[in-house]
């Protein structure tokens, strides 16, 4: 199935964290939720109230940084996804 986001609105994938510290294992139930993301859609951009169109900053590909509990979390094929604003979007990592 594919999702086309509406508006300024993206569709991100977090990212696994390390799951290691030093030589310790972490259990998956003391995991915080990883705050970077890949976006794997977006939408076209957002209307101002006169109409234009202003393009967004991120694009399919992008490794972001997001809040813990940006966006919602839906699942689509079994796989779990953050559609979400870019506005809630922190960062984008370069390089």
């Amino acid at each position: 199935m594919t999702v086309k986001p509406l508006g300024d609105r993206i569709l991100v994938k977090r990212l696994e964290e390390e799951d290691k510290v030093g030589s310790i294992i972490v259990p998956d139930t003391a995991k915080e939720k990883s705050q970077k993301a890949e976006v794997i859609a977006a939408g076209e951009g957002k209307k101002t109230d006169e109409g234009k169109l202003v393009s967004l900053e991120v694009k399919k590909g992008d490794k972001i940084l997001i809040g813990k509990y940006a966006g919602t979390d839906i699942k689509i094929d079994g796989e779990e996804y953050i559609i979400m604003k870019q506005e809630d979007v922190m960062g984008i990592f370069k390089g």
